[in-house]
């Protein structure tokens, strides 16, 4: 709400062309802010107000708007302004939002650039989406090995303005391999001693990524040693770029995000949920939907098998819903527990058996938990009239013998199948609710009546 506030301020300030205000407006707060109030007002007021700012804080402000804003001032507006934008944005950045924009306004954009500016968008361009190079900088402090501490502060303070973060300092010999880093506090500490070597201060074991890993393995590098910054090195360990913390929390974001949508069964969603088009939404819902509807008609078929059994003992269509939840539930813990520790690295494919060994003995421990309730609780409930003259204890021990083995089935299903997701290179997020949920299901209902044709019949 409170960004509306500054709307008809802000359009009477446009109005009148009152660049005073307009520029004062643009540095009164902190660049997120500023954006934020301008989330009302179209892409080509938007830009209307930015170009009363500086070029510095104008890219600042312009990294906070949403992508489809983005794209559209990219797309609209005068090239040369556009190209003066793009140089002030951090180079991984630009290269996201060119990635998004019509392919042939890039090509009006790039005459535009320098050419420095324009070999490193290409460059980085060159890389595929999710790898590491896709979300590197190459805006980074290096100095070359042999420097003194005096020497790698002066080439520092020449350097600051154009990188991006200065708090990891590279050591590069001249053909650019990654030789060591050193950190700003290290470079500090030290300016007592000038002419100590950089070479003695160091850190020569560093931790680094090629440039065509995936990205969400270097999102785990980065939070598993808890670095600032992690440096992206090609085959030959020469030094390409790095990859900061902020991106990585994008990424982080990113694939959370991905993993959220695809654990519902459904493909993951770019736009803004109220401004996507109906028909995206609608196939990237029903894609998956139909699918999991087809194979769900399966328990049809498996019921209409057992319609004997459920003429002569009413009572287990009372319990068909509470034995495939059963399944369904159990096997959702497993998958989400498997999905999350493989994100996390803590499990590998080669850790299949001992998944199942794990699996195996919590799944029959859930399974008597629930098992001994079952059977409480279906002969407490259970109306005589409905049992078709069998016993009623016999009945419960069916029921509770069925939710035992139909949990302990679904607690496998569900740590199994997010492995053989990964095994054939589908996204183990897939494995999660839905379809752990349609295939107990469909297995859950002829464990119950299996059970009752041998115990009842």
């Amino acid at each position: 709400m409170v960004n509306t506030l500054y709307l008809p301020e802000l359009r009477e300030m446009l109005a009148e062309n009152n660049a005073a205000e307009l520029r004062e407006f643009s540095t009164a707060l902190h660049a997120a802010r500023t954006a934020e109030f301008m989330e009302g007002l179209t892409p080509t007021e938007a830009w209307g107000v930015l170009a009363h700012a500086d070029p510095e804080t104008r890219a600042e402000i312009f990294g906070y708007f949403d992508r489809d804003k983005q794209i559209e001032i990219v797309e609209n507006s005068d090239r040369a302004d556009i190209a003066q934008l793009i140089i002030n944005l951090p180079n991984d950045d630009r290269v996201d939002i060119l990635r998004d924009v019509n392919p042939e306004i890039v090509q009006d954009l790039l005459p535009h650039l320098p050419l420095s500016d324009r070999r490193d968008i290409l460059r980085l361009q060159s890389y595929p989406e999710g790898t590491a190079g896709s979300v590197m900088t190459t805006a980074y402090a290096r100095i070359p090995e042999g420097y003194t501490v005096r020497q790698a502060l002066e080439e520092l303070g020449r350097q600051a303005e154009n990188i991006e973060t200065i708090y990891y300092v590279f050591v590069v010999d001249d053909r650019e391999h990654l030789r060591g880093l050193v950190t700003a506090r290290q470079l500090v500490s030290a300016i007592g001693k000038p002419n100590t070597k950089i070479d003695d201060i160091m850190e020569r074991d560093l931790v680094t990524v090629r440039a065509d890993e995936d990205r969400e393995k270097v999102a785990q590098e980065v939070a598993r040693f808890d670095l600032h910054a992690i440096p992206v090195v090609d085959d030959d360990h020469h030094m390409v770029g790095i990859i900061t913390h902020d991106d990585v929390i994008d990424v982080l974001r990113e694939e959370a995000s991905e993993d959220v949508y695809r654990m519902a069964a459904m493909e993951p969603l770019v736009e803004n949920y109220l401004e996507a088009a109906f028909h995206s939404i609608w196939w990237k819902r029903a894609f998956w939907l139909s699918w999991l509807f087809l194979a769900e008609m399966l328990t049809l078929f498996v019921m209409k098998g057992f319609v004997h059994s459920i003429d002569k003992v009413v009572a287990l269509a009372f319990f068909v819903p509470l034995c495939i939840a059963t399944g369904g539930m159990s096997g959702t813990q497993a998958a989400t527990l498997i999905t999350r520790a493989m994100a996390l690295g803590h499990i590998q494919l080669s850790d299949w058996l001992r998944v199942i060994r794990h699996e195996l003995a919590i799944g029959i421990a859930l399974g008597f938990s629930l098992g001994a309730m079952g059977f409480v609780g279906a002969y407490l409930a259970t109306d005589h009239a409905t049992l078709g003259g069998a016993a009623a204890w016999k009945f419960s021990l069916v029921i509770a013998q069925a939710v035992m083995a139909i949990c302990l089935w679904g607690t496998l299903v569900g740590s199994m199948l997010p492995l053989a997701f990964r095994r054939f290179g589908v996204d183990p997020a897939y494995a999660s609710s839905p379809f752990v949920a349609t295939f107990v299901d469909v297995t859950g209902i002829l464990i119950l009546f299996s059970l009752a044709e041998i115990y009842l019949f």
